[in-house]
């Protein structure tokens, strides 16, 4: 089994101070609990902060040996840096952005540069400890620029990435001044995951909309490797939380608080002192409940455990009297003497207390205004073993994705969380338990362990694809033998792309025009009688026929829609019609009327809407917008809409460069066929080849070539080297 490096912001034990000593502790709670019993059943190392500075480390006598004698390493970091990196741009900028608090975000540059350090930090340690076999797990948004600064330090490294907050939708997220560094930190990773597919989703369009990466199924095309982000909703150990509720010590704090508690029906309401949590909104929409059902008065109580968080944060300290407030005027309001409708414990409890509340509540209120995940209301549901007990759950909490069954509520909708507490006291035990037992059953499956052993297992199968396209790489070795084949060869086919193949990318099709060494470069192959060329492009034939007509070559234009042999004249494969145009012209006018630099190109077959030139975040907006609305429109018009490189194309469907090169093919028996192009219309021809034909994709990504080229200026080489005499 493989090393595991666990990287986070803070090891799961903790360094404390007690009367002059430095003492070690388990920490409780977060992501060392849920991960404990999985990672400790492997080799594996667990490195972070241990919540003391480096100066206190150092003067400890034994603390270093019984952090590493605990699979722990420390990362030392100064306590002006805890309070900069920790205290201030994690918890005051991206925690509130990425929770859709922009307002509350503070962007400072002091923040920013400890954010830099400290991920620094954290990167040389790894890189200090990693071996070439580890899997490294990083977690966290502390770390994002940890993946990128590991992986120029540890190229091949099998690196993983976990964000257990939102990524917050493009439009907020571009808000952050430091958006590309946190995507590039981000992408050094192999594989980046997410609590659900709403957050991957939005991490992908940021990575398209901002760094230009194009995306699909989830994976990442990078210039030199693949990166794939996926969901991995986090699971807890159900286990754990259902054995737990027999245990006699949850026996005997069940019993304690039910002696306090009477016999009322029980709301219970159990978070960590935040403001994305909906504290106040809960409080106010249960004293409406009560003001709307006085016969519940007396009949119920919310038992409002609050634990401290982040005491010292001037927002938290104003958060904390505002609950403070309204617990009071609540139970000042409705409370009667032997009664209070709000039990309120503002403390963290032990674990079998907590199981204990859990298993006693008629009903869990778990209603944040936004959550990653929430396995509170995971943790509620497992201990429900008679499957008695309600969950209420926000619709934008992470968990509402897998506990459909639960009483789905907009926390921000008073009217609709006033009706599922009426709804939830109300319910009968036969659907209480069939709701329950449903959810059980997806838990039970999916637990904690099975969460991290599917984003490991994933993270190996991203490596191991890695690996597999990196072999295709046209090796000096490869190409040496590739240009004797071609050197050997009684009668070679080369079918060539132009643009992005034999040309760079220009922002105006018409500035693409052939330099002198490439069209020196053709006319050495069309002197050997022994070599066919052929150019396969999505050219106008009239371009075409401008740059190449006087060359001994053959020409394919607009996709395949023509074609023009070596010597002779042009022709279409098949009868084709423009008639379509007329209906299709005035959508492209429309996008270029929306969309400044743009512009469209009219071929006779074809027309080609190209935003090069326009402002690159809003042509990739309006791309997608085009291109879904042209879908629709030409599903029934024997159409097809190609997106190229910066470019979107509609033309006949039946027109490939495909069908092109296999008319080509046909003329004769070839004992030497190259075929080369950068974009996914030369994945037709790929797939035309036979076996045995060279193949080669011009960037790195999945194709059916059977070799990659990393550039374009590498093909001209490629070519030279072909020509060139012995």
């Amino acid at each position: 089994m493989r090393r595991l490096l666990i990287v986070s912001n803070r090891l799961p034990v903790t360094v404390q101070e007690k009367k002059g000593d430095l003492h070690v502790e388990p920490s409780v709670g977060g992501l060392a609990t849920g991960l404990s019993s999985w990672y400790k059943s492997r080799d594996s190392i667990w490195i972070g902060w241990p919540g003391t500075t480096g100066k206190k480390i150092k003067r400890g006598k034994d603390i270093l040996e019984k952090l590493l004698s605990a699979n722990c390493h420390p990362v030392s970091i100064s306590q002006q840096d805890v309070e900069a990196h920790y205290h201030g741009i994690c918890n005051r900028t991206i925690w509130p952005l990425f929770h859709y608090f922009p307002l509350y975000a503070e962007y400072s540059e002091g923040f920013w540069e400890a954010y830099e350090r400290v991920n620094t930090a954290f990167a040389n340690v790894v890189a200090g400890i990693a071996k070439p076999n580890d899997i490294i797990w990083i977690h966290d948004y502390h770390l994002m620029l940890l993946p990128k600064l590991l992986r120029e330090r540890l190229p091949k490294a099998t690196m993983g990435f976990f964000l257990h907050i939102p990524f917050p939708s493009f439009e907020i997220f571009r808000l952050l001044p430091w958006r590309n560094q946190i995507l590039e930190g981000l992408l050094g990773a192999d594989l980046v995951g997410f609590h659900n597919y709403d957050y991957t989703g939005h991490f992908l369009d940021s990575v398209h909309r901002l760094l230009g990466y194009e995306a699909a199924m989830g994976q990442i095309t990078l210039a030199d490797r693949i990166v794939r982000a996926d969901a991995f909703p986090m699971g807890i150990n159900y286990q754990q939380f259902s054995s737990a509720v027999q245990d006699s010590k949850t026996h005997a704090e069940r019993k304690r608080f039910r002696k306090k508690l009477g016999d009322c029906q029980v709301i219970l309401s159990v978070d960590r002192l935040d403001y994305t949590k909906g504290i106040p909104q809960r409080l106010e929409a249960f004293s409406a409940f009560l003001e709307r059902n006085p016969k519940f008065l007396r009949k119920v109580i919310l038992v409002l455990l609050v634990v401290p968080s982040r005491t010292r944060v001037g927002r938290y300290m104003q958060l904390k009297k505002e609950v403070d407030g309204l617990v009071g005027e609540i139970n000042g309001k409705y409370g009667t003497i032997g009664w209070m409708p709000i039990w309120y414990l503002y403390r963290s409890l032990r674990f079998h207390s907590l199981v204990a509340l859990y298993s006693l509540a008629d009903v869990a209120l778990v209603t944040p205004l936004r959550d990653g995940m929430n396995l509170i209301a995971k943790e509620y549901t497992a201990t429900k073993t008679d499957g008695k007990g309600v969950l209420i759950l926000s619709e934008t909490a992470g968990a509402a994705q897998e506990l459909g069954e639960a009483i789905i509520v907009n926390t921000n909708n008073h009217e609709e969380l006033v009706q599922a507490l009426t709804k939830a006291l109300e319910m009968s035990e036969q659907e209480q338990i069939e709701h329950n037992r449903i959810m059980q059953k997806r838990l039970r499956r999916y637990d904690v362990v099975r969460w991290a052993d599917e984003f490991v297992d994933k993270l190996l199968n991203t490596k191991k694809l890695q690996q597999e396209m990196k072999e295709k790489t046209l090796t000096f070795e490869m190409q040496r033998k590739l240009v004797n084949a071609f050197k050997e060869s009684n009668n070679a086919l080369l079918l060539l792309d132009y643009d992005g193949t034999l040309t760079p990318f220009s922002p105006k099709p018409v500035d693409a025009i052939p330099g002198a060494r490439l069209l020196t470069l053709l006319e050495e192959f069309t002197r050997n009688p022994r070599t066919e060329v052929v150019l396969i492009s999505g050219r106008d034939k009239d371009t075409l026929e401008k740059w190449f007509g006087s060359f001994n070559v053959g020409l394919v234009a607009e996709h395949g829609a023509w074609i023009k042999e070596k010597g002779g004249g042009w022709e279409t494969i098949e009868a084709l019609t423009s008639d379509w145009k007329e209906e299709i012209y005035p959508i492209l006018e429309s996008w270029v009327d929306r969309t400044p630099g743009s512009f469209i190109e009219e071929k006779e077959f074809s027309l080609v809407w190209h935003y090069r030139k326009a402002n690159p975040k809003l042509g990739e907006i309006r791309a997608r917008e085009l291109i879904n609305n042209l879908s629709n429109i030409t599903a029934n018009l024997n159409l097809h809409v190609l997106e190229g490189n910066k470019i979107v194309e509609v033309k006949n469907t039946d027109i490939n460069k495909g069908r092109a090169a296999l008319k080509c093919m046909s003329k004769e028996e070839w004992d030497f066929i190259l075929a080369i192009g950068d974009d996914w219309t030369d994945e037709d021809t790929f797939k035309a080849l036979p076996p045995t034909a060279w193949s080669i994709k011009v960037g790195f990504g999945a194709s059916a070539a059977r070799f990659s080229l990393s550039s374009q200026s590498e093909v001209i080489s490629l070519l030279r080297k072909m020509v060139r005499r012995r």
